[in-house]
């Protein structure tokens, strides 16, 4: 009998290029991960934004998100980006800490690009962020997003609601 390994197939649709409203839902810390250079390493984040645009497979928001390395030293692209969506450059105090907190839920407008690598699969990337457009509709998160640092807690709650660590009515075989 043969054992065949496939690729699952996924629920959603790349997002399409172009420039659209969005907001940050989500910044999540990926912690320490190579670099791809010379086996350094480096503290990295993923921020996460909402588009205005809605997938037709799912009718859900288009997902679109980006990594950094977790630095707002004068060449890193988290800073660039920073800069650019506030509309303005950090003051040294900003420079001293930032919280990436403070991103959720702020609107702005996301430049997708689509790169194609060698298998074929087109990856929607952000290329820049921007201020929301003047006059925009504010966009919220959508309430059934969950954070990802919030999923493990919250899939424990539902499978263990009070926290009693017993099986639930339905794990009992008889």
């Amino acid at each position: 009998m043969a054992i065949v390994a496939s690729k699952p197939k996924s629920e959603y649709s790349t997002a399409p290029e172009g420039l659209f409203a969005a907001v940050c839902c989500d910044v999540v810390d990926l912690g320490i991960q190579d670099t791809g250079f010379e086996g350094k390493k480096a503290h990295k984040v993923q921020v996460r934004w909402m588009l205005e645009e809605t997938d037709p497979k799912t009718g859900k928001n288009y997902m679109v998100m980006r990594s950094f390395r977790l630095s707002l030293h004068e060449k890193a692209s988290l800073r660039a980006i920073l800069e650019s969506w506030r509309g303005r450059k950090f003051t040294a105090e900003e420079l001293e800490g930032f919280d990436l907190e403070v991103l959720i839920g702020v609107n702005c407008q996301v430049q997708v690009i689509h790169n194609i690598k060698d298998g074929g699969e087109t990856y929607a990337n952000v290329q820049a962020v921007v201020p929301p457009a003047r006059n925009a509709v504010k966009m919220r998160v959508p309430d059934g997003y969950v954070r990802v640092v919030e999923r493990e807690q919250r899939e424990r709650l539902e499978s263990d609601p009070f926290g009693t660590g017993a099986p639930a009515d339905e794990d009992i075989p008889f």
